[in-house]
C-alpha cells in the first residue's frame, strides 16, 4: 500500500513537472517568434538611418550616361527615392548573390524608383533584364542630404543671423588706415596747456629765463 502511493506521487512530480516544462519551453518559443516578427516588421517599416538593417526591393537597370547627380554612370551606382534615400547615400547591399553584394552609393533617382525599393546599374541590358525583381537586405552606412527634408524655419533663422552679423560689421567704424612704407605716420599737435610756444626759424625769439 505504501510502495503504491511513493509509485503514484512519484508520478504525479514527474509528470506536473514534465508539463511545466512544456509550458516554458513553448513560452520562449512564442517570445523567440514575436521578437522575429517585431525584428522584420522593423525592418519593413523603419526610416532609413545609419546603421539600420532594412529590407527593400532591388531591380536594376542599365540606360543612361549621367546620374541625377552629374555623376557617370558605373558599377557600383544604385537609384533610390531621395525621400528615404537621398543623394549621397551608401548602402551595402546582401541577399543578391556574390555577384552583386557589396557597397552601393546612391547616386541616381528615377520616377519608377519609388519607395522601399533601390535600382542598382549594370553594364549589360541583358544582365539587368535577368536580374528582375529581389527581395534584398541593405544596410545603411550613410545618410545623404535631402534638401526638401529641411526645416525651413531652422534655414532661414541661420541665414537671419549670418546676415546681422555681416550688417553689424559693415556698420562699425572702420580702422585706420596704416601708413604707406617710408612715410612717418602725421604727428598729433602738441597741447596748448603747460606748454611753452614753439620756436620759428629767422624770427628773433626772446631769451629763456
Amino acid at each position: 500500500m505504501l510502495l503504491s502511493r511513493s509509485v503514484a506521487r512519484k508520478i504525479g512530480v514527474t509528470a506536473f513537472a514534465a508539463i511545466g516544462f512544456s509550458l516554458l519551453h513553448q513560452a520562449k518559443v512564442a517570445d523567440s517568434r514575436s521578437a522575429a516578427r517585431q525584428a522584420e516588421l522593423r525592418e519593413e517599416t523603419a526610416a532609413p538611418a545609419p546603421g539600420l538593417k532594412l529590407r527593400f526591393a532591388a531591380t536594376a537597370y542599365c540606360k543612361g550616361t549621367t546620374t541625377a547627380s552629374g555623376a557617370t554612370v558605373r558599377t557600383g551606382i544604385a537609384a533610390a527615392d531621395p525621400v528615404l534615400l537621398p543623394v549621397g547615400s551608401v548602402i551595402q547591399v546582401e541577399g543578391v548573390g556574390r555577384k552583386y553584394n557589396g557597397i552601393y552609393a546612391v547616386m541616381d533617382t528615377g520616377p519608377a524608383v519609388q519607395g522601399r525599393e533601390v535600382d542598382l546599374y549594370m553594364w549589360s541590358c541583358h544582365e539587368a533584364l535577368a536580374f528582375g525583381r529581389r527581395r534584398v537586405q541593405i544596410t545603411v552606412l550613410r545618410l545623404g542630404w535631402n534638401p526638401a527634408a529641411s526645416t525651413p524655419g531652422i534655414v532661414g533663422s541661420l541665414f537671419r543671423t549670418r546676415e546681422a552679423a555681416a550688417r553689424q560689421r559693415g556698420t562699425a567704424a572702420p580702422a585706420p588706415s596704416p601708413s604707406p612704407p617710408g612715410q612717418a605716420a602725421p604727428a598729433t599737435a602738441p597741447s596748448s596747456e603747460g606748454s611753452s610756444p614753439s620756436r620759428q626759424p629767422g624770427v628773433p625769439q626772446p631769451p629763456d629765463h
